[in-house]
């Protein structure tokens, strides 16, 4: 992979945190973090005490090549290592539960299956947060993250809807099986969303643009559900997807309220 020479008029990102003692620094202060980049193959000193560190506060930690440090940090000197701070703390997933428990409502979660675009996840929780959800869960891996991207596209959700990262989606979709909750992929070849079972406890998961949904995750949901389509294009927006399916529990669990 390329890398453009980054210019003097393109900014470095405000969420990374670049050089080994300003990385140190930031995770003493308790900084919340996304990721630590290191420079395939340093593990060794100085280095291999912050990739522990890191991963001590589950702090993933990703080898890349040296020229993609280079670019990020605009050719800055980066001793092979950039912090990418999030731009909000992580909740967990009993976190989301809880606020589900004191709203006194069934759990209505927003799982997102490998989402690569950090504008699809943005509208994803700006869209969760409207439709009443309690929450949205990450997969700690080959997932986009709470960046300043998101955080900007949330429109200011992010600031009142839990957000956790896990690092095993189908375990923790096991986990909240046992719990009552009715989970459910979003995927083309599901029921009609309209005939669906979209109420009670609920989760629905969002897959990947283009790939959708993993086919061991789509295996441990309850069930598939699918948007119907009326035009030549058989496919939308992950964001857009999600925003149906969310305000389609939002409308249920409504009437639900008004028959009483």
């Amino acid at each position: 992979m390329s890398y453009q020479k980054e210019t003097a008029e393109r900014p470095v990102r405000d969420d990374l945190v670049i050089g080994r003692n300003a990385v140190r620094e930031a995770l003493k202060s308790g900084r919340p973090a996304d990721s630590l980049l290191v420079a395939r193959g340093e593990h060794t000193g100085s280095m291999g005490a912050l990739i522990a560190e890191c991963r001590s506060y589950g702090i993933p930690v990703k080898e890349v090549d040296r020229k993609k440090l280079d670019y990020m940090c605009g050719h800055q000197h980066h001793q092979d290592v950039i912090l990418i701070t999030a731009a909000h703390t992580y909740a967990t997933v009993e976190d989301i539960l809880e606020n589900a428990r004191s709203r006194g409502e069934d759990p209505f979660l927003i799982l997102a299956d490998g989402l690569e675009d950090p504008h699809n996840l943005g509208a994803i929780i700006r869209s969760a947060e409207a439709g009443g959800a309690h929450g949205v869960i990450l997969p700690e891996r080959r997932s986009v993250s709470l960046s300043g991207v998101v955080g900007k596209t949330s429109a200011g959700a992010l600031e009142y809807l839990p957000v956790a990262r896990v690092k095993n989606l189908t375990a923790t979709i096991r986990s909240l099986q046992e719990q009552g909750v009715w989970v459910y992929a979003a995927d083309m070849d599901g029921t009609s969303y309209r005939n669906a079972a979209l109420d009670g406890p609920i989760a629905l998961v969002i897959g990947a643009e283009g790939r959708g949904v993993s086919r061991l995750v789509k295996e441990t949901c309850d069930g598939v559900v699918s948007i119907p389509m009326c035009g030549k294009i058989n496919s939308l927006n992950a964001s857009v997807a999600a925003g149906i399916l969310i305000f389609s529990v939002r409308g249920r669990r409504d009437e639900h309220e008004q028959r009483g």
